[in-house]
Parts: structure tokens; C-alpha cells; sequence
């Protein structure tokens, strides 16, 4: 469903340029007609988005998990062999699978009859160029950034080539680059540290889920099940991905790229009704970033997101449970969010909740979601607080745990301050800190088309604000902009 916010003139605007683009990477490429196929492009792809989930209903597991055997999936879809995919794939063993978007494939069955044999041709050709143009020419590459970068996020200039090469590479190879990272960066006892960072925070949580004023007893048990089960990964993974079958020459740049895709795709092609592989890293030890698989029931925590300014081995508690604990309770507390709520402790998609406790949550998540859609960042544009909501019931809970694990330790339970500051305060400064960011206008726009996160700024004002323990850390006042009185969301 297309949302009403982008439907406005800005929005129009865009796909205009859009097209205009389309036509410009194909007049590149040579096509005669490419002011044509441009708009037979857009119209194509404006009909399958119409087809597809809105990005907040696409974030509901239970919305893209429908199992079917092989031979009901070619039933339903007479111009299109699935089996003929996974055969070109070398896997034609496999007999089931999820069709994701039931509807928009029925859609997409519709337009293969009805879209001329043309028309799709120029659409194949278009999706080759646009995704091969950053691995082109000079030409192709600056056409290519003019919109992606430029026109969309604002951007005044493209990398230089040796940091897109670098990237290039990370992607291909990460696992390979990675095992020469850590040795330079983390060394054994900052890993034996944020393990047990991770000990704390869970203590933390354990204890948060066993005070719940609103959870019946049954239910938490099996939260806090659950939450025992977590497993954690830090750092790096303790096998390393095998890229022997990977081939790279220096007779093509893209050619390297088509052959890493190509293995990366094999790779996938190979995990069909096969046993998880519970080693398994999705990113790779140089990634700024982290993350909660629900299907595995584990927190990831590359070794890049584990330096300044989220984390220092040698800083005191207050810096590091502010920052790197708040990341790691947000992980945590992902197991519990509006998606990670409905997986079991076996990473099963299973209801483990009873009627009253999953309502009482839903009325509690129903208040987060109110108070993020009233934050406009720009251009009357608000936060689309269900899109956001799992990322916001991480931020919040999250940070409530970290705090939680802090005034467990010396430093939090004192009343010292350092620097002229007392504990609690230079806890919630390194939360803030850490999430400092300068967005442009475009940039800022665009996440607030589809991305799950909040912009950065509601994501330290919005959850510091529902607690009690920041205001009074800061002497803030009843009827300050900080302090939301009797409407502090209380979930987990």
C-alpha cells in the first residue's frame, strides 16, 4: 500500500527523476527507444509495489512465511518455473519452500501475461544495468551516482574509487578481510569483556522480566526461558567462511563482482533442507553494526561495533554500559520486540505468549507507536511509529537494562562523579554520544520512506525521555520537553 505521505508533490517530483534516469542508463547502454521503455519500466515496477507488503507489514514474520511443496508453487504460477529457478541453481531436490508475498506473485503471474514480452525485456535490461553500473566505466558510475547518490541522498560527491573498491572487496571476501582485522583490533581481553558486558545485561534482563507488573507467571517463564537460551557471539566467528571455490582474476572488475555473486548465491542455494549452521556469521568482524538472528535465538556483536565511541576496554563502566551496553541490551531486547516475540527459545515461529499477556503487550507497544509517529523530522513528514516500533521497543527496553546493569557495578551504585559529572549522567551523555550523526535533508527523507529504524535523534530523545532516572539525573522538571510525566511507555 503506498502511504499518503509520498504521494505529495516532493514525492512525484522524484519519480519523474526516477524515470528520466531509467532512460538516461539506457540511451547509455543504446536503446533507441529508451524514453519509452522508461516509462513502460515505471509503470511495471509501480504496479508490483502496489502488489507488495507496505514495509510495516513485510516486518511481521507471520506476513511472509507460507511454506508450499515445490510442485503447488509451479501450479499457482503457469508462466514461471520454480523449478527451473532451483535447477539453475543446482538444487533440484527442493521440494519446499516459503513463498514469501503469496499475493504479489499472483500479480506477477498476471503481468507475465498480460505485459508484452517487450516490455519486460527492457525491464530485465534495465535491473542489469542498474545494478552492474557502480562496476562500469566512468560514464556508467557517474550516471549511476548522479541519482542514487545525488538525486536521492543528497550527496555531493562520490567516494573515491579505492574506498568503493575497498567496499567491493569487503563485500566479496568480508570473512577473509576480517581474520586480518581482528588481529589488529581486538585483542583476547576485550573480547573476555564485552562477554561479560553481555553476562551483566542479561542478569539485568533476567530480573526485569521477573518484576513485569502486567506479565502472568506462565509467560514469563517461558521468557525468561527464552532469554537463557540467547546464545552470543563476539567478535568474530570461530570458523571462518571457506572461499577456496571463489575465482578472482584481474581481467575484469565486474567480472569479480558477477563471480562473487555468483558464489554467494551457490552458497545460499546449498543451506535448502539443510541443517542451521548455528556458527553461521551474517556480518562480517569489520561491520559497525550488530544484530539479533530470531531463528537462531543469538546477539551478534561485530569486533568494529566493540571500539570507540561504543566501547574501550579501558574506560570505566558509566562510558561503556551507556554506549556498548545499551547496544547489547537493544540486541537483547530484540528477542522480545513485535517480531522476536513470536519465536520460541529454538528460533521456532511459535506462540508462547497467552491471550491476556499478548493483548496487555499490544496495548503497551500501541503507546510507543503514538509517541514516534508524533515526531515530525522534517517537512511535516512524521515517524511512521509501527514501521519503527521493534527498533523502538529495543532502544527502550534496551537502555532500561543496560541502566539496570550499571547501578549493579561500583561506579553506578556511588555517587562519585568524574569530570564534574555524577555516574548516571555521564551514563546517559555516552548513550548520546554514541548515536551522533550528521544526516542530510534527502538522506533523512528517504529513511523515513522505509527504513525500520527512527532517525537517530528520536531514537536518544525518545527512550531517555520515558525515564524517570534521566530526568532526575538532569534536574529536569515537570512540563520540560524531556519529561513525559504519567505517559512514560513502561513495556519491558
Amino acid at each position: 500500500m503506498i502511504d499518503r505521505q509520498w504521494t505529495d508533490a516532493k514525492s512525484a517530483l522524484l519519480r519523474s527523476r526516477y524515470r528520466a534516469h531509467v532512460a538516461r542508463m539506457l540511451t547509455l547502454l543504446g536503446d533507441k527507444q529508451a524514453d519509452d521503455e522508461a516509462g513502460w519500466i515505471l509503470a511495471l515496477e509501480t504496479r508490483l509495489a502496489y502488489a507488495s507488503l507496505d514495509p510495516a507489514a513485510f516486518r511481521l514474520p507471520e506476513n511472509s512465511y507460507h511454506v508450499v511443496t515445490l510442485s503447488a508453487a509451479d501450479a499457482q504460477m503457469s508462466h514461471f518455473s520454480w523449478t527451473a529457478l532451483f535447477a539453475a541453481g543446482g538444487r533440484d531436490d527442493v521440494q519446499r519452500f516459503s513463498l514469501a508475498q503469496p499475493d504479489f506473485f499472483r500479480v506477477a503471474e498476471r503481468m507475465l501475461a498480460d505485459v508484452p514480452v517487450e516490455q519486460w525485456r527492457a525491464y530485465l535490461r534495465w535491473h542489469l544495468i542498474d545494478d552492474a553500473a557502480p562496476y562500469l566505466g566512468k560514464t556508467f558510475v557517474d550516471a549511476d551516482f548522479d541519482f542514487r547518490g545525488r538525486t536521492l541522498l543528497g550527496s555531493k560527491a562520490d567516494k573515491p574509487r579505492w574506498q568503493r573498491a575497498i567496499a567491493s572487496t569487503d563485500a566479496a571476501l568480508g570473512e577473509a578481510l576480517g581474520q586480518a582485522y581482528v588481529a589488529e583490533v581486538m585483542p583476547p581481553r576485550a573480547r573476555q569483556r564485552a562477554l561479560e558486558l553481555v553476562a551483566s545485561l542479561k542478569t539485568a534482563l533476567r530480573a526485569r522480566l521477573a518484576n513485569l507488573s502486567w506479565m502472568s507467571g506462565s509467560t514469563k517463564a517461558a521468557a525468561v526461558a527464552k532469554l537463557d537460551a540467547l546464545s552470543s557471539k563476539i567478535g568474530y566467528p570461530d570458523r571462518w567462511r571457506d572461499y577456496t571455490k571463489l575465482e578472482v582474476s584481474r581481467d575484469s572488475y565486474y567480472g569479480n563482482i558477477r563471480a562473487s555473486l555468483a558464489f554467494e548465491a551457490q552458497r545460499r542455494f546449498a543451506k535448502f533442507d539443510r541443517p542451521v549452521d548455528r556458527d553461521e556469521w551474517d556480518m562480517t568482524p569489520q561491520t559497525v553494526n550488530a544484530y539479533n538472528n530470531p531463528m537462531r535465538n543469538e546477539i551478534v556483536f561485530p569486533a568494529a561495533q566493540l571500539l570507540p565511541p561504543y566501547f574501550d576496554v579501558d574506560a570505566d563502566d558509566a562510558l561503556n554500559y551507556g554506549a556498548i551496553g545499551a547496544v547489547i541490551g537493544h540486541e537483547m531486547l530484540h528477542t522480545f520486540d513485535d517480531q522476536g516475540s513470536k519465536f520460541d527459545a529454538h528460533g521456532n515461529l511459535a506462540d508462547w505468549w497467552t491471550a491476556e499477556d499478548k493483548s496487555r503487550f499490544q496495548m503497551r507497544t500501541a503507546d510507543l507507536v503514538a509517541q514516534f509517529r508524533a515526531f515530525v523530522p522534517i517537512d511535516g513528514l512524521h515517524v511512521d511509529g509501527g514501521l519503527t516500533l521493534g527498533e523502538n521497543i529495543a532502544d527502550l527496553g534496551g537502555l532500561l537494562a543496560a541502566y539496570d546493569a550499571f547501578k549493579s557495578t561500583a561506579q553506578g551504585a556511588s555517587g562519585s562523579k568524574t569530570d564534574g559529572l555524577t555516574p548516571d549522567q555521564r551514563f546517559f551523555i555516552a548513550y548520546a554520544q554514541s548515536w551522533r550523526e550528521n544526516q542530510r535533508p534527502d538522506r533523512l527523507r528517504r529513511q523515513l520512506q522505509g527504513n525500520e529504524h527512527a532517525p537517530v535523534r528520536y531514537r536518544v530523545n525518545g527512550p531517555v525521555s520515558n525515564m524517570p532516572q534521566f530526568a532526575a539525573a538532569f534536574a529536569c522538571k515537570p512540563g520540560d520537553v524531556m519529561v513525559r510525566g504519567d505517559a512514560n511507555v513502561k513495556i519491558w
